[in-house]
């Protein structure tokens, strides 16, 4: 009979555990040092920085050279025999048609755009990673605080038949059924252990704490369906789709820009004798795109095939995002169901089991194989409920922080 109240405690104990990362913190932390939210941010800082050179004109050239210098007959060779001969520097700009310009400029404004969706793309992903990471290390403690608690209790049982045995209460051969059951515990137990430090590694790997611990209380979350499915269009994967689309009609702007004709122009001194006098040129040179139907008109229809292409491809990742909404809404619904029946049914039927079975192994009445599946059945329902109950919890997490606003 002793062995009940060990047992009852370990049955109805709750656990709790302190450590210094709570989930607000992991959060915030992964959001501060993970290396790829960095990476983006240059990103950002790259594309700004490009787009202030967009649609500006081109370096202008500078030309130096010699015109006119004979090689043959009388004056050959020499720079003051000729009237013509003379040394020359100028400048040439080259001044890209204003449509063109402005293609760039629109280019670029998508670039920046691009960069920054990725960026907040990047950002979710790694506030998602991050909280499923510490909801797997906090449930993972929690799961192996509740099997030492149970062992804790149990530690009786396994002590305590040896001297049954040798009072001839009960037969030799059944001297191995609690060490089968502490194995089972053990097996457990290692298990746990391995998903302890799992969870660890990737929590460390968001949060770069090499050792981080989870703390504090459980997160909740207000999954409102309806506001989640008319935000989707604001989500930043959409949103680099839009920047993409942009970026594919200024390139077709730019395609169609090539129609117009580019200019040039050029001024340059030329340097004679002395008694030749000096001399000045200036020049316009003007692009003719005379065969555009070859040329222009292939690269333009290519081009808005490229536009074609990503709106076709935004409305598939739409869809693919509504999808995958609907599904884990759909998890997260059935997840929560099976929670509440652990919570409210099979623990409590469970311990009822453990706690009838080992008094009736204390009144003679049942024997210790009984006794070690009711135990062995009420570990697995507890760790099941905890497991549970971290899949609820996971999703509402991934729910939440995928597909609702970063405000």
């Amino acid at each position: 009979m002793r062995i009940l109240m060990p047992l009852a405690v370990a049955l109805l104990a709750t656990t709790a555990h302190a450590d210094p990362m709570t989930y607000a913190g992991a959060i915030a932390l992964a959001e501060r040092d993970a290396p790829s939210v960095h990476a983006k941010a240059l990103q950002v800082t790259a594309s700004r920085s490009a787009a202030r050179a967009a649609g500006t004109l081109p370096d202008p050239k500078l030309a130096v050279g010699i015109d006119n210098f004979p090689i043959s007959g009388p004056p050959a060779g020499r720079f003051d025999a000729d009237d013509m001969t003379m040394a020359r520097i100028g400048i040439m700009q080259e001044v890209p048609n204003a449509a063109r310009r402005r293609a760039a400029v629109s280019g670029a404004q998508a670039d920046v755009g691009l960069a920054e969706a990725e960026a907040q793309l990047e950002a979710r992903n790694v506030r998602v990673a991050a909280a499923l990471a510490w909801i797997d290390l906090a449930y993972a403690e929690r799961r192996l605080a509740t099997l030492d608690q149970l062992t804790a209790g149990l530690k009786s049982l396994w002590e305590g038949q040896p001297a049954s045995i040798a009072s001839g209460a009960a037969r030799p051969a059944a001297g191995l059924e609690p060490v089968r059951l502490r194995a089972k515990f053990e097996d457990m137990r290692s298990t746990l252990v391995a998903d302890q430090a799992k969870a660890r590694a990737e929590l460390a790997r968001w949060t770069g704490d090499p050792t981080p611990t989870a703390a504090g209380a459980m997160p909740t979350f207000v999954i409102e369906p309806a506001a989640l499915r008319s935000g989707l269009n604001a989500l930043p994967t959409l949103i680099a789709y839009q920047a993409t689309t942009r970026r594919a009609e200024a390139e077709a702007d730019a395609a169609r820009a090539a129609r117009r004709p580019d200019w040039a122009f050029d001024v340059s001194y030329g340097r004679r004798d002395p008694m030749f006098g000096d001399m000045v040129s200036a020049g316009v040179t003007v692009s003719l795109p005379l065969f555009a139907r070859g040329r222009q008109d292939p690269l333009i229809a290519a081009r808005m095939s490229d536009v074609s292409r990503v709106r076709l491809e935004r409305e598939d990742a739409r869809r693919a995002l509504a999808a995958a909404l609907e599904r884990d809404l759909s998890d997260h619904d059935m997840h929560h169901q099976q929670w509440v029946r652990s919570v409210q049914v099979l623990v409590p039927a469970a311990e009822q089991r453990g706690h009838l079975e080992v008094s009736s192994y204390a009144a003679g009445r049942a024997a210790f194989g009984d006794v070690m599946v009711a135990l062995t059945d009420l570990a697995d329902t507890k760790l099941q409920a905890l497991e549970r109950e971290a899949m609820t919890l996971r999703d509402g997490a991934r729910i939440v922080l995928t597909y609702g606003s970063d405000r």
